[in-house]
């Protein structure tokens, strides 16, 4: 099977092997949760509970705001203890939902589970429309597991003038740290495979087909760096009618867009989403949330989560969203060291965090630790115009040129040559041999365009 790639990107070190053959574990249930209501692309949820009031797991605590958002659930039975605003992953202080466990761990579903089914006992049942099929995932608060977190319903609702017939779950998995999808692929082919035919027919919503979706080619996404996952899904995708796209193990292979113009040599346009050319992506993560909802009326209250690098045993684990950083990295036995700097995420593209007090969202798809003396922060040195930065960018920009006009304050000529194409990989940066911290130029320029539009 020939093996794919895109232009430009990057060969970062991996350290997977600190947590590919490690079984995904589940982390006892937390004594308290700090749920934000905005983990998701869009408008955050609306509290729906107060103080004192008693909820169930899958209680819905947040309601979607607008077309764009997301629904927020209870990951614990027990008592609202504070609705206040607590310091977000991402960055700014946000709206939350602290709620105190009772022990019990009683459930609220969404639906009445599907354990029993026609087509086998882990099937969905197949008699589920499109439209029941988007609703369920609205209710369940399912966003993108993969790092954007947009709303999946809204990613399941194209405009009706937009014809999707191109599938792809995405399965790269390309920070070099991160195998929290790797060992979800290993451990739950069956059910992402049966998610993705959710996801196929749930889009039979905005065409002409009732039954069995109206995608007609339909791809799963797996860097050649997961053998044990390829030979896995070689035999399993094919009962599916998925075709498996072995990738090239190169950074960023997960980004959508490249993975869409290798995998179906078409070319999002400039400011436009995959839709418009037809093709919906879906994290591997995502599909299996689809499928636990539809199957078993499960909301998104947790998810896998690598924890890896400086700590004492580096592990994959099924967390609760709200859990805080610190309970994760205590349950891996606490830290390998004076810890030094705290990412979610991974190291090309992940946010540091100012303190482990921290929640778990839908976004975290890793915690990495790195130690005090394996930091440093080189001082940037003139640009030589070696032309690494252009070598590197998948998405083919001047990186080089865009800082010139962003440190420069011409932030209208770095839009006309492609600053808002950018999509934050950190390619260039990784290659620049002078240092230049390139991203900080990028972030800064589309921060002062948003201000001006």
């Amino acid at each position: 099977m020939r093996v794919k790639s895109f232009s430009g990107g990057v060969h970062p070190r991996e350290f997977k092997y600190l947590t590919s053959k490690k079984p995904i574990e589940k982390i006892p249930t937390p004594k308290i949760v700090i749920i934000p209501l905005s983990q998701h692309t869009g408008a955050p949820a609306k509290p729906i509970v107060k103080p004192k009031d008693k909820v169930k797991i899958g209680t819905k605590i947040g309601e979607p705001q607008g077309h764009i958002s997301a629904g927020v659930h209870s990951t614990i039975s027990g008592t609202v203890r504070s609705i206040e605003p607590w310091t977000h992953p991402a960055g700014p202080t946000v709206l939350s939902v602290i709620i105190e466990s009772d022990g019990a761990d009683e459930w609220k579903r969404l639906i009445k589970p599907d354990y029993e089914s026609r087509s086998s006992t882990m099937g969905v049942d197949e008699s589920l429309t499109p439209f029941q099929i988007i609703d369920i995932v609205k209710r369940a608060g399912i966003v993108g597991l993969g790092g954007a977190a947009f709303p999946t319903h809204v990613k399941l609702s194209p405009p009706k003038n937009k014809s999707i017939d191109t599938i792809i779950l995405n399965g790269s998995e390309c920070e070099p740290y991160l195998t929290a999808d790797h060992r979800l692929m290993l451990e739950k082919p069956y059910e992402i495979l049966e998610g993705g035919k959710l996801i196929a027919r749930a889009l039979c919503a905005g065409g002409t087909s009732t039954s069995g979706g109206n995608a007609k080619k339909k791809y799963i996404a797996i860097e050649e760096n997961k053998p044990d996952v390829i030979k896995k899904f070689k035999k399993l995708a094919p009962e599916f009618r998925f075709e498996l796209c072995i990738m090239r193990t190169k950074y960023p292979q997960g980004s959508e867009k490249q993975l869409i113009k290798v995998i179906t040599n078409k070319e999002v346009p400039s400011g436009g989403l995959p839709f418009d050319v037809g093709v919906c992506v879906q994290n591997v993560g995502t599909s299996f949330a689809i499928y636990e909802a539809c199957k078993l009326g499960k909301p998104l209250i947790e998810r896998v989560v690598t924890v890896t690098g400086n700590v004492k045993e580096p592990k994959n684990l099924l967390v609760r969203i709200g859990t805080l950083f610190k309970d994760l990295i205590e349950f891996c036995s606490g830290y390998d060291g004076e810890p030094g700097k705290i990412i979610m995420g991974g190291p090309m593209m992940g946010i540091a965090q100012s303190s482990d007090e921290v929640p778990v969202v839908k976004a975290t798809s890793g915690i990495l630790v790195q130690k005090v003396n394996k930091l440093s922060l080189p001082e940037d040195i003139p640009c030589i115009r070696c032309g690494s930065c252009v070598k590197a960018c998948p998405m083919g920009l001047l990186p080089s040129k865009i800082k010139d006009y962003v440190k420069a304050s011409k932030f209208e000529e770095a839009k006309v040559i492609g600053i808002l194409d950018c999509i934050e990989c950190g390619s260039c940066a990784w290659a620049c041999p002078s240092k230049i911290n390139l991203i900080h130029y990028f972030k800064y320029g589309k921060l002062m365009l948003q201000k001006t539009s």
